[in-house]
């Protein structure tokens, strides 16, 4: 009897230490893994392979596009605000896509990254995207009209900054991505030099004073 359990239990052991030696075909983990030829993949899609061809996403929704594009084998998706409101897609199914950074009917590399310009549901696409405002040669941009989140953003990170409610309501401006610039003070074209910038500001539908 004590010769059988010794030499179950070397069994057991041999068989153990089968187990945990590595095979050939297993991957590393995540989502990448090792394609026939030694070519690195994401998501299923190898890193060289052949260009597939955009299709045309606009007028989707930026869900219904979202999901197209990662069964054509395009994987690396992002989106922005047509408006230049930089508002964040929270709920990619409240929005609908007016631009794509790659012409419908173009072949690319599976790796290529796609940008959607989108709007809300309800709202109309620009003719084309309005881009967020942006401090060149270290002048003050003209803000009138822009959201006051992304005059914030083209703002140096330090910029002492004041927004006030223009109506006389006194309103607290909260989400800034819904009001916009109505005057400001340096002025357009001032040289940035560190001082505080002040905005005033009303809601996106409002008129300015």
């Amino acid at each position: 009897m004590r010769t059988r359990i010794i030499s179950a239990a070397l069994l057991c052991a041999a068989v153990g230490l089968t187990a945990c030696q590595p095979t050939g075909n297993r991957s590393g983990g995540g989502n990448s893994s090792t394609a026939p030829g030694g070519s690195a993949t994401k998501g299923g899609t190898s890193a060289n392979a052949a260009p597939r061809a955009v299709r045309n996403f606009v007028g989707m929704g930026l869900q219904s596009a979202q999901d197209a594009a990662q069964a054509d084998g395009f994987f690396s998706l992002t989106s922005h605000d047509a408006l230049g409101r930089d508002r964040m897609q929270a709920l990619d199914r409240n929005w609908k896509v007016c631009s794509q950074n790659v012409a419908a009917g173009r072949s690319v590399p599976p790796r290529t990254t796609l940008d959607f310009g989108a709007v809300k549901l309800a709202e109309s696409c620009p003719g084309t995207d309005r881009k967020a405002p942006s401090v060149r040669g270290g002048k003050m941009p003209d803000f009138r009209g822009k959201s006051v989140k992304a005059a914030r953003a083209a703002l140096a990170s330090g910029t002492s900054l004041t927004v006030k409610d223009a109506s006389t309501d006194g309103r607290w401006v909260l989400v800034e991505s819904n009001w916009q610039v109505c005057a400001q003070t340096p002025a357009a074209g001032s040289a940035l030099r560190g001082q505080p910038v002040t905005f005033t500001a009303v809601k996106f539908g409002e008129s300015c004073p």
